[in-house]
């Protein structure tokens, strides 16, 4: 049988580079080798894109050293890939099959990469140009997910530049809800330049913060709640399966980045104790979410379950999850008897279908 050729893509020029560096081993480590030949290739924080030889590379960070570069071509009849070797001057053109972009956040999970394969004609896994530029941006997602009638934390937009007005803004977030509140670059992952602020004057702070990740910003009431996140995996314009429900345990006040990933406090919980029918509709709403969004391949949708009420908040949508060691996504799946090798193989095969 031949085998087809599977690019891997990693790391780009995100926040989230040194995450996508973890969660593309859990891919590589996956993938099956009997259907596939891998090609790796790393992308780095100022965005030079180099060939990997193995995952050894990735590990030590050896990778980024390489010689030799490969990039995606946008020409439709090539269907693949230049690579280059800087040290004798070649070069060649190998086609690829389908792509696995393992990239988090800005430069990746946004729709622009997904551009490029678009014009390339090469399957892909995961959603979308649309439904990535979407998902990835929390005021269009809150936009696209209001008329499903689904709770939202109520929020301000704030558009930081040359009219940006910091008395007017700071009024009408106090005429809307009270402190503490928190602020949120619009389009950012993995909770960078998030922050919680609980006067006027961290909120000038919080604002400013998260100027530094997009000029568009997000300032929410504060849910008080438990944090739960489901696992959906199908096609928006066809079946979609959602998992059980995971809990975080934040270690902090709140699961920022360092929470997530430089705190062994911090836990994950599968199947937490949680009412049935919260679950339910956790389930409902995480399927619904994604739908509206047309997203395919695979989500993680999160929400609060607030702690009076018992009612559940919707909070973002992750299009292309971590695949760390404590990512929720895989281990939701596994809870559910998909395990990470045929969860890895499943995507790919969805890709080739879309």
């Amino acid at each position: 049988m031949n085998k087809e050729k599977l690019a891997v893509i990693f790391g780009g020029e995100s926040s989230e580079h040194e995450v996508s560096c973890i969660s593309v081993r859990t891919i590589i480590n996956n993938v099956d080798t009997d259907k596939y030949d891998m090609v790796l290739i790393g992308i780095t924080e100022d965005g030079k894109w180099l060939l990997t030889d193995s995952i050894d590379n990735i590990i030590d960070g050896t990778w980024r050293n390489s010689k030799k570069s490969a990039m995606i071509l946008p020409d439709k009849s090539v269907h693949g890939m230049l690579v280059t070797d800087e040290e004798n001057g070649t070069y060649n053109i190998e086609k690829i099959d389908v792509v696995f972009p393992v990239l988090h956040g800005l430069n990746g999970e946004d729709g622009t990469i997904q551009g490029l394969f678009e014009l390339a004609g090469i399957p892909y896994v995961g959603c979308g140009v649309l439904a990535s530029s979407t998902g990835m941006d929390k005021l269009s997602t809150k936009k696209v997910v209001e008329p499903l009638g689904i709770r939202q934390a109520k929020y301000v937009p704030v558009f930081y530049g040359e009219e940006y007005l910091f008395e007017m803004y700071a009024k009408a977030i106090e005429d809307e809800f009270p402190y503490p509140v928190f602020v949120k670059p619009s389009n950012a992952g993995s909770s960078k330049g998030v922050s919680k602020a609980c006067n006027r004057e961290e909120l000038k702070t919080a604002i400013e913060e998260a100027a530094k990740h997009d000029n568009r910003i997000l300032v929410e009431e504060m849910i008080c709640g438990r944090e739960v996140e489901c696992a959906v995996l199908g096609s928006g314009a066809g079946k979609v399966e959602a998992t059980g429900v995971g809990e975080i345990l934040a270690a902090a006040d709140f699961y920022d980045f360092d929470a997530k990933y430089n705190n062994a406090e911090s836990k994950t919980v599968i199947d937490p104790d949680l009412d049935k029918n919260v679950k339910e509709l956790i389930r409902g709403s995480a399927i619904a979410i994604f739908k509206a969004l047309n997203g395919f391949g695979l989500s993680r949708v999160d929400f609060f379950v607030e702690n009076e009420t018992n009612e559940i908040v919707f909070n973002e949508i992750n299009t292309m999850p971590g695949f760390t060691e404590i990512s929720m996504y895989p281990m939701l799946w596994e809870a559910c008897g998909l395990d990470k090798k045929n969860l890895v193989n499943k995507l790919i095969e969805m890709a080739k279908e879309r």
